[in-house]
């Protein structure tokens, strides 16, 4: 699903330039469950928004879904990420404005499905997440735990193949960051391929193999941690 080969990446200002990715290289198989690992600052964030089409990398080569999509202008990069990619932030990233239905279904809106199918889908989904009961409250009435899990549902209710997940459980409680990592890993089982981001260990083993970072490389890349 991901091939990305000798990425790099550098960041400029007038008077320092520094270097986020030196030559990265990774595969990540249809329905693996990822986790990238390393202290801050080694470039996993930068990675993981260049996977996701959301930053453009200064150099290598990126195939997504047989894909190659470095070379590709924001308007074919818009039409990759539609409905292939969902995201999940540390921050929630949830709009107070709207309800938590509405949220959801502004995911929906953007994917083009028909007025008609989409109360139906976000209450399945919301359903799923056990949030039913909150469709009608706002993001400022929930907890941490509860704005996590609509952020979830937000990210796959459009049904994407890949999960970007970017320290998911990194503003929860160990109960809701439970939680939140037994409702990835239920979607991962059904078949969504997950590259999550994440400083915890406990929540690295969740996943099927670790990519470490360290100053913008692979340093290791551990196999069947489970």
């Amino acid at each position: 699903m991901i091939k990305i080969e000798n990425l790099v990446k550098s960041f400029r200002t007038t008077e320092v330039e520094t270097v986020a990715l030196n030559g990265v290289s990774m595969e990540v198989n249809e329905g693996e469950f990822v986790a990238i690992m390393g202290p801050s600052g080694c470039g996993k964030s930068t990675l993981l928004n260049i996977l996701g089409l959301l930053d453009n990398a200064d150099g290598g080569k990126y195939w997504l879904c047989n894909e190659e999509v470095a070379g590709m202008k924001e308007r074919e990069r818009t039409r990759l990420r539609k409905g292939r990619i969902g995201f999940v932030f540390q921050s929630f990233n949830l709009i107070d404005e709207l309800t938590v239905e509405e949220n959801v279904e502004l995911q929906l809106k953007y994917l083009d499905v028909p007025k008609s199918e989409r109360k139906q889908r976000v209450l399945d989904i919301l359903r799923r997440v056990n949030m039913s009961h909150r469709a009608k409250h706002y993001p400022q009435q929930l907890s941490g735990g509860q704005q996590q899990r609509v952020a979830i549902a937000r990210a796959v209710v459009g049904k994407p193949k890949l999960i970007l997940a970017d320290e998911p459980t990194g503003n929860l409680d160990s109960k809701n960051g439970k939680e939140t990592m037994e409702l990835l890993r239920q979607l991962n089982a059904e078949g969504t391929t997950i590259v999550m981001v994440t400083h915890s260990r406990h929540d690295a083993t969740y996943a099927h193999r670790i990519v470490n970072l360290f100053d913008g490389q692979v340093v290791e890349n551990v196999m069947d941690i489970l």
